[in-house]
């Protein structure tokens, strides 16, 4: 996964290098734009894209509509084959998470992520281990205990999708620790918190953004996130909790680190001149006060 990522940022890198080459607003699109969500609706994928939409329209930024459609099926492989199939179609943008990777390995789609254009690296997420804040656990350790002891049919682990990140961290944590869960799929990650909050599930590994509302209105407490270091933000959340309150998982005995590639991909086919013209978008995008304060109290990526 971190080989394929580095090879991903790489390419993005040079995309994002040709626009000095380019003369700016060299093409641009002369119809509304599709921005493709490969997940559901409420989830981190969704908000972020409809921010993004919110901040481009705000700024004056395109001179045709950006309308956010979100395409979850098959793990996101609809969203995937749809921006595929549209070769040479500059009016069509999709939002990407891991299972830009993973949704090919899990379910044989005839997709690869090199068959899209990469635009732009936004920012790499972090997940966070996630319970009920009337339960009693603490930390991973106390959590991971009560699920040993308890097992699948007593503890739940709630998630977006099948065979995708959430999953695929539930697979880890019972690899590391021997603990079992009951694993329980949605449609996004919004759908997960809120389940997670009445207590349909255990827990959860939601993204920060995903959870951050239920956190700081004291119904989820956050127990470690899956990181080298710990969450760079120091205002605080709660009354008495910053981001960088939160341990890392393996300093609290849970080594598993895994973050998630927030970014942006066009259809095969296209021209230079039109990824150059979305690469200046999402560079103005970012310059923005709002994408800074979005990325700064809304939730907690590095940015790229």
């Amino acid at each position: 996964m971190r080989n394929k990522m580095t090879s991903l940022m790489a390419g993005v890198a040079v995309a994002g290098m040709a626009l000095a080459t380019v003369p700016a607003f060299a093409w641009e699109p002369d119809k509304t734009v599709e921005f493709i969500v490969p997940a559901g609706t409420g989830g981190g994928a969704d908000q972020m894209a409809r921010m993004l939409q919110g901040i481009i329209q705000k700024h004056n930024l395109m001179p045709q509509p950006l309308v956010v459609i979100n395409k979850a099926g098959g793990a996101g492989a609809e969203g995937f084959i749809d921006v595929k199939n549209a070769e040479g179609d500059p009016d069509k943008i999709i939002i990407t998470l891991s299972n830009l990777f993973t949704t090919p390995m899990a379910t044989g789609v005839p997709f690869n992520w090199k068959d899209m254009t990469p635009v732009a690296m936004l920012a790499l997420d972090e997940f966070v281990l996630w319970v009920n804040a009337s339960s009693p656990y603490k930390t991973p350790t106390e959590y991971i205990d009560a699920v040993k002891e308890g097992g699948p049919s007593k503890f739940q682990m709630g998630g977006t999708g099948s065979k995708q990140e959430d999953q695929i961290i539930t697979a880890a944590i019972e690899q590391a620790t021997g603990a079992k869960f009951t694993y329980v799929p949605y449609k996004g990650g919004g759908t997960v918190a809120a389940q997670l909050v009445g207590n349909h599930v255990t827990s959860s590994v939601n993204n920060p953004i995903e959870a951050v509302s239920q956190w700081r209105g004291g119904e989820l407490r956050p127990l470690c996130v899956f990181d080298s270091e710990r969450i760079k933000l120091t205002e605080k959340v709660t009354a008495d909790m910053s981001w960088g309150d939160i341990p890392t998982c393996k300093e609290s005995g849970l080594d598993i680190e895994y973050l998630m590639l927030r970014g942006i991909f066009m259809p095969p086919g296209v021209t230079q001149e039109q990824v150059d013209y979305y690469v200046s978008v999402f560079q103005k995008v970012r310059e923005t006060d709002d994408w800074k304060d979005f990325m700064a109290k809304a939730r907690s990526t590095r940015p790229s």
